[in-house]
């Protein structure tokens, strides 16, 4: 991918002598589209959501990145990236309501400082952790506007919550690859979480800050990839609102490219939440521990200018339920289907189709970067589907469907 390159003269130009001490890049994505939404079947009544026309963002962002040598073998290096929403200007996802990857502010995407040396990388910032699949799995987050909703484990499987996105106050070390290994291991305090949040709620701020997010990740390129990833969330004792619920989640990519542009990968996951704080009527009691798993598999290939990507996903039915039938019609499948034209290596356009049916107790849906349009989190514990609309997540039993043209283009 070209970028603009931006060669900054830090020593200033009476210094001598005059040295290049950084260099930045300027660097974002521009991903817009026409789609249709629509979610029916759901189990009660008038909580479908009816089809709508939509002009869509998709995770635009526009960044800032650089390096500086500072001899020795070491380099300082820093990432400023903020999501946009180029369809309205504001940071509001497609739902109406705040998008948390562009919220308005600076560094809303992943952001950190740190140094880098031939033993690896320490950095400090706003970081993924277990989120993505590299390039096991890369249709949602770099070729087209969404995918199905498994691929991505961080995110949560609907009734059973996830790890999250990018994590607040994060310390990452990234190693070097070695011999195709490679990989990070992650801690992040989340004591300094503001009041009225969920890991600190309103009354609670500088008391039992032991809430933490651990992440480790492996990966391997060869002819065959692999990514294994391992993560916990824990909140922090004393909350009465949350703890000790504690969130587990780990998965397992293998992926082969067997030709030039194409590929066909595997992933398996699951997510656990232990100890649920609060009752769930028709899921879970206080205490329940419910787990969740899921398989994806994903194929690309390119012919010319044209790549063609497909992808199913299929969400087993979730255990650990002590209220009778609580866990029964919870498992969901996905599929998504699509092409691209390929212009340049910049520049593309492309035609999707997803689609996801859930079971009669289940909500699975397309909330990355809040592109459902539905409300994206719940109003009440974990485990609620909504009702519908502005009131909460998708109602049980909806199926959401997305029929999209979109462009991309990086810079």
């Amino acid at each position: 991918m070209n970028k603009k390159l931006m060669a900054v003269a830090v020593a200033g130009a009476l210094a001598a002598p005059a040295t290049v001490l950084a260099q930045v890049q300027i660097y974002g994505r521009a991903n817009l589209g026409f789609d249709r939404y629509e979610a029916t079947g759901a189990t009660a009544a008038t909580s479908d959501l009816k089809a709508r026309n939509r002009v869509f963002d998709s995770s635009s962002r526009l960044g800032f990145r650089g390096t500086e040598d500072l001899g020795g073998g070491i380099r300082a290096l820093f990432v400023i990236e903020t999501g946009v929403n180029i369809d309205t200007g504001t940071g509001n996802g497609q739902n109406g309501l705040p998008n948390t990857s562009a919220n308005g502010a600076l560094a809303s995407r992943d952001s950190y400082v740190g140094l880098e040396s031939s033993g690896g990388r320490v950095s400090f910032g706003r970081q993924s952790v277990f989120w993505s699949n590299g390039t096991i799995a890369q249709s949602g987050a770099n070729y087209i506007n969404i995918d199905v909703p498994m691929a991505t484990v961080g995110g949560g499987f609907g009734r059973v919550a996830g790890i999250g996105t990018r994590i607040n106050n994060t310390v990452m070390y990234t190693s070097p690859t070695i011999n195709g290994f490679g990989g990070y291991v992650s801690y992040s305090p989340q004591s300094e979480a503001q009041q009225g949040s969920a890991t600190i709620p309103t009354g609670q701020n500088g008391t039992n800050t032991n809430a933490v997010v651990e992440g480790l990740r492996v990966t391997y390129e060869g002819i065959v990839k692999g990514q294994l990833d391992w993560a916990v969330n824990k909140t922090q004792s004393g909350n009465a609102i949350l703890s000790p619920l504690k969130t587990t989640g780990v998965k397992l990519g293998v992926g082969y490219a067997y030709a030039p542009g194409a590929q066909i990968s595997v992933i398996v996951g699951q997510n656990e939440n232990a100890n649920i704080p609060v009752a769930v009527a028709g899921y879970v009691a206080a205490g329940d521990t419910v787990k969740q798993k899921a398989v994806v598999v994903n194929w690309e290939h390119t012919f010319g200018n044209i790549q063609a990507l497909a992808m199913y996903g299929k969400l087993n039915k979730a255990t650990g339920c002590t209220v009778a039938g609580g866990c029964d019609n919870t498992e969901a499948t996905s599929i998504m289907a699509g092409g691209r034209y390929i212009f340049s290596k910049r520049t593309a356009t492309y035609l999707t189709y997803n689609r996801t049916t859930n079971k009669d107790n289940q909500c699975l849906d397309y909330t990355a970067a809040s592109y459902t349009s539905a409300a994206s989190a719940a109003t009440g514990s974990i485990g609620t589907c909504g009702t519908g609309g502005a009131a909460g997540p998708l109602a049980a039993g909806a199926d959401p469907k997305i029929i999209a043209l979109g462009v991309i283009h990086n810079f």
